[in-house]
């Protein structure tokens, strides 16, 4: 097998700032980056006018390029018919900053998709998909959801009901490891025609988990993002490793990334860890290794 896809690194993995974590990333052998949009520097209502053009310039200097922005606001994802509205206008925005920015994907979850479908969490969601799938094809971009909150079939299922393919997915192997048990290399082959962005990620599961209990479920009570990494980093159901540590099998997920021909980035992402940059440097290398 020969990879030939190009690697990126998730700029905030190195918890620096944008400018320096870019630096970060070119130094460890990254192609691209995927950058976190939500708040702050990279906000789109704080990163307006000639600051974007700055940015992109800046990310051309230094022989990079966007793979994806992350758009993830957090909470419920888009469960809640009430809080829809300005998601999904904040979700827009991340979408035209994306778009200046050279870049056609953003990422985000979206919150667990309910079994029921006809419940109203359901149909909020879909709802919220339909309506920035719509936008985000209005821009040729996509709106990719990430793997993990809910097995691959069910996520397929979910995205088989929208009319429009500007939803679509972003890839998390060691998030289907760590807290559904899904395999990984099905879901490959499962969500084939929805796949746009991959994170590269390892984990490990010690113990069956609620999915509710990581990502948070309307009505269930909601895990904060700080909960969720110190469940991760202690290994009380589940833990992230290092590259090849972990339950995910590479070679066969990087062949079943091949049989679908998918040409995308594989973006190196780490939420933990005592010393991030180093498990990134040796992860640019473990990709590296496969190809050839």
């Amino acid at each position: 097998m020969k990879l030939n896809n190009k690697i990126g690194i998730i700029v905030d993995s190195f918890g620096v700032g944008v400018k320096e974590g870019l630096k970060k990333a070119k130094a460890a052998g990254a192609e691209g980056v995927q950058i976190y949009a939500v708040s702050g520097e990279m906000d789109p209502a704080v990163l307006i006018g000639p600051k974007r053009k700055e940015l992109r310039d800046y990310i051309d200097s230094l022989g990079l390029e966007i793979s994806a922005l992350c758009g993830d606001l957090a909470g419920h994802g888009f469960q809640d018919a009430t809080a829809n509205p300005s998601k999904i206008e904040k979700s827009k925005r991340i979408l035209d900053l994306a778009v200046e920015l050279g870049t056609n994907v953003v990422t985000t979850h979206i919150g667990i998709v309910p079994e029921d479908t006809n419940s109203p969490i359901y149909a909020a969601m879909q709802q919220a998909c339909e309506e920035l799938g719509v936008y985000a094809k209005s821009l040729n971009a996509y709106f990719a959801i990430e793997t993990g909150p809910e097995p691959a079939a069910h996520l397929k299922s979910f995205l088989d009901t929208l009319t429009t393919n500007g939803v679509s997915v972003n890839f998390d192997p060691a998030n289907m490891v760590m807290v559904t048990g899904d395999d990984p290399v099905q879901g490959v082959k499962t969500l084939r025609d929805y796949i746009v962005h991959t994170h590269v990620k390892d984990g490990i599961r010690r113990r069956s988990v609620d999915p509710r209990d990581v990502y948070g479920f309307l009505g269930y009570d909601k895990m904060s993002h700080e909960k969720i990494a110190e469940m991760a980093a202690s290994g009380a159901g589940f833990e992230e490793v290092p590259l090849g540590a972990g339950s995910v099998d590479f070679p066969a997920y990087f062949a079943a990334l091949q049989e679908i021909d998918y040409t995308g980035y594989l973006t190196i992402e780490r939420e933990v860890g005592d010393n991030p940059e180093e498990d990134i440097r040796q992860a640019v290398g473990f990709i590296r290794s496969f190809r050839g």
